[in-house]
């Protein structure tokens, strides 16, 4: 390929939006606004650590449906050590709640999860598609992830921590700054009702993206050069080599006879093609990174539409489902699972491999025969 071919298969939409976000959400953790609801979290809990497990799962599955994954975890994972640490229990059912809770969260938006950005600008999907068509299956799974880590965990438990131990928490002095948090809240909400109209105002996710960023860097009086030194250009970076990749595989006929030899296998049917996208999906991303899977995938749909000629809407959802819950199953299988486990390390709590398998796949696969039973009820 030439040079301007290769540059020709990236896709500058995804990028922005990604960057965008990036910097809005650096601007929102410096008012404090994170360690403010997991402090709060911990006490309407009231000291029960079952009920502790719900509200953090809760709070970073609203999170993280807005805000990127890791920026989440690496906030809400802090808090969650602090919290335990000062009330004497056990951080690990709290950090696996906060993993999973991250990537479900992460499923239900155009925004939660770089696989559904790369998914809605190549397949056309707004916000509000992934909202209406994702979020009730991933609040489906939000409730059996919980009714799960309950009974692993917290199965005849009535452990209740001492109340006094709670009120040495003040969730006010989390909130380094004030006028920096009103300012990050009413960009924040502009933006995201920005997303949700997006095709009425004509605009594409990423102009609404780094419009909001940039907005929000002139409000706050933030310092550019700081807020761009935290944006993740490996990720980007990464982003634009991988476009270039599944561009050339795609030039050189791959795509097309993987997408034949699928249509084969299944033979044309829409539904077995369907459930073999959303497993196939979910299998795979357990154990390799689900961006790359993601990219590979989205031309092989298309070029499945246009050899069968069927509505391939459906399709999409399967493969967001796959790859976004899929990331549930192994302790390798998202990047924020790999975040959490490190911190949980350095503060002298180990995660391995096989404890982590023993729940997080078998909740996968939960989740995903809800989602198989979800896209047959609704699109199949």
């Amino acid at each position: 390929m030439t040079f301007n071919e290769a540059i020709s298969y990236v896709d500058f939409n995804t990028l922005g939006l990604l960057i965008g976000m990036m910097i809005i959400v650096d601007v929102v953790k410096r008012s404090g606004l994170f360690e403010y609801l997991a402090i709060k979290g911990a006490k309407w809990s009231g000291g029960d650590p079952a009920k502790m497990l719900v509200v953090f799962t809760v709070i970073t599955a609203f999170i993280s449906a807005f805000l990127d994954n890791v920026t989440t975890v690496l906030l809400v994972t802090l808090v969650i050590l602090l919290v335990t640490d000062a009330l004497n229990i056990n951080p690990i059912p709290l950090l696996m709640a906060e993993i999973f809770a991250s990537n479900i969260g992460g499923t239900s938006t155009l925004i939660g999860d770089p696989p559904n950005v790369m998914i809605g600008t190549e397949a056309g999907l707004s916000f509000m598609d992934f909202v209406i068509n994702q979020g009730p299956i991933a609040f489906i799974v939000l409730i059996i992830t919980i009714l799960i880590m309950k009974f692993y965990y917290y199965r005849g438990s009535k452990s209740v921590v001492s109340l006094e131990k709670l009120k040495k928490f003040d969730e006010s002095k989390a909130i380094q700054d004030a006028s920096l948090l009103k300012k990050s809240l009413m960009v924040l909400s502009a933006v995201i009702l920005a997303f949700i109209f997006h095709e009425k105002l004509h605009m594409e996710p990423a102009t609404i993206a780094l419009l909001g960023g940039f907005i929000l860097l002139l409000v706050s009086r933030v310092q550019p050069e700081e807020v761009l030194k935290e944006v993740e250009w490996t990720t980007i970076f990464f982003f634009i080599g991988l476009f270039i990749l599944v561009g050339s595989i795609e030039k050189a006929g791959v795509i097309e006879w993987i997408a034949k030899n699928v249509l084969a296998l299944t033979g044309g049917n829409m539904m077995l093609t369907g459930l073999t996208i959303l497993f196939s999906s979910a299998i795979l991303s357990a154990f390799i990174d689900n961006i790359p899977f993601v990219a590979t995938m989205i031309p092989l749909i298309q070029a499945i539409g246009q050899l069968s000629g069927v509505d391939i809407h459906p399709y999409w959802w399967a493969l967001s489902l796959g790859a976004c819950l899929g990331g549930n199953g192994t302790l390798i299988g998202a990047t924020a699972n790999v975040v959490v486990a490190g911190i949980a390390r350095k503060n002298g709590y180990v995660i391995t491999f096989r404890d982590y398998f023993k729940l997080g796949f078998p909740t996968m696969l939960a989740g995903i025969f809800a989602s198989a039973i979800y896209l047959l009820a609704v699109y199949f």
